[in-house]
């Protein structure tokens, strides 16, 4: 008998935090009674397992003509793939709700919000747990986007804590060690010293914190720290996450100590971890968070970076890098979709135009035609028309966005804004590219008579999402990361250093010999595709009405294609949070190949050699069209929440609209949580 239960179990003092972890745990393994366990009233940030494990033997990887692959490639695969929880509910709550990766991240932001804590509060929280007990995606040694909505004054605001190039490193920073030594870093670019930007995360924290907190800040860090000393199990993704990358983490005697067991091998599922080195990193920060830039902490980061045991390269990052960092607060990009206001992230990040640019193709075409059939918890199943033209649309924006969009401090768009790649009369253009006959396979980027080059792919991984919104109705999107799964594998001080430079470009030059837009430069910002949004009703007379949705994911280069099916599943085929999330991965970038996740359970991966899902009629009648399907799993990270219009637009006694639903994707192990049970 499959189980199908949400058991709920009622908790607040964090010793009891593991043990509410290993009862998700025990959901997300598959292991249980036979009989689902009479359930209780949640009440408010409780924990409620939700949704059944579906497992599913994936299809074998036999490339060839026209053949739907499997194979695992890290732009569509940042992190291993978990599987699936199958038959998740929306979670509703009354005033405020939050959506992270892990129950006992989701569970601390919560308990800062029932306490009256901001978005801003409950994203320092989440943040600083996120990086003990999901350290392979986020943590204090990476950067992120942030978009932020003050209710008192409907301003959203962009928080950009990027990481930067050193200001040593130059154009050939990632491509050989010196000119002298023109030989690639070692063990790879990736792995190397190399790779370590100055790390923007906690400034970016601790300026929404000033502007927007209210919640004391050393009070914020209470949780991460007593949770690192006494001690948290692996959870079954973060076991899966080590194992994947074991061989890596032995280079570094830090996190192979950390994360290995004497014997070199990877700690399993329900190892007791505790981690006081990232404590009293933490206890430190809560103090003064500035030492992280300029005190003890800085010099430590210097140090790991700059460390060449195990034969790696070097970085080339000073004390003074990391001193001079600044968040920059940016212009939120908005524009207007389905009469909603979809407001993302603006250069360096790509994801923002990319979401923007897609949207604004697809409002020329009758996406509302293309639904999805058998709705269920699941999401249905996408209709071919509707998965066809949302990669053609995707083509088009990637397309465009690999040749233009880079760091605009050091590279400005076409026209020196993004109304060029954005206006309306230019994406309808673009949409008439769109054939209902057959894939375009590979787009051109549009002429706006600019000497630049498109730059290769950039392999971009993983990375974490925490949506939130607070019983004061401000709201948060923040996507965070540190790049590839255990970023650069350098650890210090408890925490996991970032490898996001290998998201600039390794080549600085065209085959035409033109500079690449994203190429190293000192202190520039690799481009990015994370993309956090908020959704907005549209006001009268061009003015911002209510704050509508809140969402984003991690997942590199594909996180553009996350959001994207996620917006029109709520827009345009009127699905709840849940099934929006839940419904099958799809997407393309600019090539030839259309992403369809193999982990969903209505996606039949089956087939002769060489053919996998040949019996899916998805896969049959995108393959009919052209297209090369990639049925590898996906390991997005989605959360949503949407304000609850079930019952009208209730208020509380401060004004705000009360009622929100909440989805968490069933490839992560996240949770919705917040004031439950009305």
């Amino acid at each position: 008998m499959p189980m199908n239960y949400r058991r709920v179990m009622q908790i607040s003092p964090l010793t009891k935090a593991t043990a509410l972890l290993a009862g998700v745990v025990l959901v997300l393994a598959g292991c249980g009674a036979d009989e689902s366990p009479p359930s209780t009233v949640a009440g408010p940030c409780s924990v409620v397992p939700n949704g059944t494990p579906a497992p599913k033997t994936p299809a074998p990887a036999v490339p060839s003509s026209g053949a739907a692959t499997t194979s695992q490639n890290i732009s569509t695969n940042p992190e291993v793939a978990t599987g699936y929880r199958k038959d998740m509910t929306a979670v509703r709550t009354s005033t405020f709700a939050v959506v992270t990766a892990n129950p006992l991240a989701t569970q601390e932001a919560c308990l800062v919000l029932s306490k009256g804590g901001t978005a801003a509060d409950a994203l320092v929280t989440a943040q600083a747990v996120l990086g003990l007990v999901e350290p392979q995606s986020s943590g204090i040694g990476g950067g992120g986007f942030l978009l932020y909505y003050d209710a008192s004054s409907g301003s959203v605001q962009a928080y950009d804590g990027r990481e930067v190039a050193p200001a040593a490193a130059t154009e050939n920073y990632l491509r050989w060690i010196s000119d002298t030594d023109r030989t690639e870093p070692k063990p790879d670019a990736r792995a190397s010293g190399r790779s370590i930007g100055v790390p923007g995360i906690l400034a970016l924290l601790k300026e929404v914190h000033t502007e927007h907190g209210k919640t004391d800040w050393r009070e914020l860090f209470d949780p991460a720290v007593t949770l690192a000393d006494n001690g948290f199990d692996v959870s079954p993704r973060l076991a899966a996450a080590i194992a994947d990358s074991a061989p890596e983490l032995r280079v570094d005697a830090n996190a192979s100590a950390y994360f290995l067991n004497t014997d070199g091998g990877p700690k399993s599922a329900g190892t007791r971890l505790t981690n006081p080195a990232y404590a009293k990193t933490l206890g430190v920060i809560a103090s003064d968070p500035q030492s992280f830039y300029t005190g003890d902490v800085a010099r430590a980061i210097v140090a790991a970076a700059t460390d060449a045991s195990g034969g790696r390269t070097p970085s080339l990052m000073t004390v003074d890098d990391l001193s001079g960092y600044t968040v920059k607060k940016r212009e939120p990009l908005c524009t207007p979709y389905r009469g909603k206001e979809i407001c993302g992230m603006p250069p360096p990040s790509s994801g923002g135009i990319a979401v923007a640019s897609t949207l604004g193709i697809l409002e020329h075409l009758a996406m509302g035609d293309h639904k999805p059939t058998d709705v269920d918890l699941n999401g249905g199943r996408p209709s071919v028309m509707g998965v066809h033209l949302i990669s053609e649309a995707e083509r088009l924006a990637y397309a465009d966005r690999d040749k233009y969009v880079a760091d605009t401090d050091f590279v400005p768009l076409p026209g020196g804004s993004p109304n060029s790649l954005l206006n309306s009369d230019y994406l309808a253009g673009r949409a008439a590219l769109i054939s209902e006959q057959h894939t375009m396979g590979t787009a051109k980027p549009g002429d706006f008579g600019l000497p630049t080059t498109p730059a290769p792919p950039i392999p971009e991984h993983g990375t974490s999402q925490i949506s939130v919104v607070d019983a004061q109705g401000n709201a948060a999107s923040l996507t965070t990361t540190v790049e590839s799964a255990f970023g650069s594998f350098h650890m210090v001080d408890g925490f996991i250093l970032n490898n996001q430079l290998t998201d600039f470009s390794v080549e600085p030059m065209g085959p035409d010999g033109v500079p690449v837009a994203n190429r190293v430069q000192p202190g520039k910002r690799p481009r990015s595709s994370m993309a956090p949004t908020l959704v907005f009703e549209s006001g009268q007379a061009g003015t911002r009405g209510p704050l509508y949705a809140v969402l984003g994911s991690p997942g590199g280069s594909v996180i553009i294609q996350f959001v994207v099916k996620t917006v029109v599943g709520i827009l345009d085929w009127g699905l709840d949070p849940q099934q929006a999330v839940s419904a099958v991965d799809f997407g393309a970038a600019n090539s030839p190949k259309t992403n369809v996740g193999g982990e969903h359970p209505d996606i039949d991966t089956s087939g002769p050699p060489g053919l996998a899902g040949d019996h899916d009629p998805l896969v049959q009648g995108l393959r009919k069209l052209g297209h090369d399907v990639n049925l590898a799993d996906q390991s997005s990270g989605l959360s949503a929440i949407v304000r609850d219009q079930t019952g009208g637009q209730e208020r509380s006694d401060s004004g705000n609209v009360t009622g929100w639903v909440g989805g968490a994707d069933p490839r992560r192990e996240g949770l919705v949580m917040g004031d439950t049970g009305r």
